[in-house]
């Protein structure tokens, strides 16, 4: 317990998912949890469980698509706190069917590049402005940017996580700022339940099928946060730069 003892953290996607267990899980843990989504009800949803359970939340309704929204939500942290200390990259969204290289549309791929690669490296760019040494970042990426398995779109963008993580760290390693990332594999979320299995394309799941275990176990999305309050504490001072998959092995 208090492995984040007086410390700030920003976490967008805070709204459900890993989102969610991470801001209560970081709550739990001492921290003063910032959640942020662009759905304001199920936002304050979550804030009434972690406020009822005794922790420290505040609630900022944000769309990291939108070019003035992550600047806006991190003058609105210092306005409040004064500091921040630890930043989770969580919002994203998916593709629907898996579309391959050869058939993903122009209108997925706009709409998945501008919250996924576009959204993250803004939020980066507004928060690490604000940081102060000893500050741990850390984006959710997915196995689908560090292998290539789903829909082209979405491998595109995820892949940009990785490569931006590896940059952030570089930039800000002598100021002593941390930057890594996580690559799950598939989370049992509403997002990705609520996917339409029908719509899958065959040839992209046969390619996977090739070069995967399928059957292996999913990941909760408390097997995620325990990962990122790993990478948020001091414990993993040491750690910057790295590319974690964290998928049962589904990938190896």
């Amino acid at each position: 317990m208090n492995r984040l003892e007086g410390k700030v953290a920003v976490i967008t996607g805070g709204n459900s998912g890993v989102g969610a267990a991470t801001a209560k899980l970081f709550a739990a843990e001492g921290a003063t949890v910032v959640i942020t989504a662009r759905r304001e009800a199920a936002l304050t949803a979550v804030a009434k469980e972690i406020t009822e359970a005794g922790g420290k939340v505040m609630a900022v309704s944000t769309d990291i698509s939108k070019k003035g929204d992550p600047e806006k939500l991190m003058d609105t942290v210092m306005d409040v706190f004064g500091h921040i200390d630890i930043l989770i990259n969580n919002a994203g969204i998916l593709e629907e069917g898996l579309k391959p290289i050869d058939r993903f549309s122009d209108e997925d791929l706009d709409r998945i590049v501008e919250t996924n690669q576009k959204g993250t490296m803004r939020v980066l760019r507004a928060a690490t402005s604000r940081m102060q040494p000893g500050a741990s970042i850390v984006n959710v990426a997915s196995i689908a940017g560090a292998k290539g398995c789903g829909g082209a779109a979405y491998v595109s963008s995820k892949a940009a996580i990785i490569g931006i993580t590896r940059h952030t760290a570089l930039r800000f390693q002598v100021q002593g700022i941390r930057c890594n990332a996580i690559c799950p594999g598939t989370i049992v979320t509403p997002m990705v339940m609520g996917a339409n299995s029908a719509n899958l394309d065959p040839d992209m799941m046969g390619a996977m099928a090739l070069h995967s275990n399928l059957k292996t176990q999913p990941c909760m999305p408390q097997d995620v946060a325990n990962i990122l309050l790993f990478l948020a504490s001091d414990e993993s001072r040491a750690i910057t730069g790295q590319i974690i998959n964290t998928d049962f092995g589904c990938f190896l």
